[in-house]
C-alpha cells in the first residue's frame, strides 16, 4: 500500500472512531483536577460531586470567550440555586494579572482558576481551543463538550434535565 493509502486507512480509523465515541452519547468520568482559584485557594473536582457543573476554559484574549462571558454569569445566576457550580479556567498563557482584572471589572460570580501549567486542560484532553466548556452531571461524568460559544437555549434545556436527576 501506497503512503496515501495509510494516510487515509488511519484517517479513516480516526474518523469512525470520533464517530463512535460521538454516536455513544454515554457519559464518561471527568478528570480528577486541582483547580487553583484567583482568591489563592484551591478547588478540587471532588468537591463538585453531587452537582451539576459548567467547566469552562477561557482567555482574555479570546474574542468568543469575552463575548460569551454574560451568558456564562446569565446560565450561572439562573441555576446556582438549583445546584449549578461553575468554574471559569484561564488558560496557561493568560497573563494573571489580567484575568483577575476581567474577573473584577465583570464581576464574575463563579469560581475563577488559572491554569498556570496547564495541568487542568491536560486532564480534559489536553484543550487548546478558547472557549471549551464541559458539562458535567451530578455523578461526576462529562455529559457534554462545546467547542465555541454554545446554543445557550439548548444548554439550558440540558442542565435542567441534569439537575433534575437523582
Amino acid at each position: 500500500m501506497k503512503k496515501s493509502g495509510y494516510l487515509i486507512a488511519a484517517a479513516l480509523a480516526l474518523a469512525i472512531a470520533v464517530t463512535t465515541w460521538l454516536a455513544m452519547g454515554s457519559s464518561h468520568a471527568a478528570p480528577r483536577v486541582d483547580y487553583a482559584l484567583l482568591d489563592g485557594s484551591t478547588h478540587s473536582s471532588e468537591q463538585f460531586k453531587g452537582k451539576v457543573v459548567l467547566v469552562n476554559f477561557w482567555a482574555t484574549s479570546c474574542v468568543t470567550c469575552v463575548k460569551e462571558m454574560p451568558q456564562m454569569v446569565q446560565t450561572y445566576e439562573k441555576y446556582r440555586e438549583r445546584g449549578l457550580d461553575f468554574v471559569a479556567v484561564a488558560m496557561n498563557y493568560d497573563p494573571p494579572a489580567y484575568v483577575a482584572s476581567f474577573a473584577e471589572s465583570r464581576k464574575l460570580p463563579f469560581k475563577v482558576a488559572i491554569d498556570n501549567t496547564g495541568a487542568v486542560a491536560k486532564g480534559f484532553g489536553d484543550v487548546k481551543l478558547t472557549p471549551t466548556t464541559y458539562l458535567i452531571n451530578k455523578r461526576g461524568e462529562i455529559v457534554k463538550r462545546y467547542v465555541g460559544e454554545p446554543d445557550f437555549a439548548a444548554l439550558h434545556q440540558l442542565v435542567e434535565k441534569l439537575l433534575a436527576e437523582g
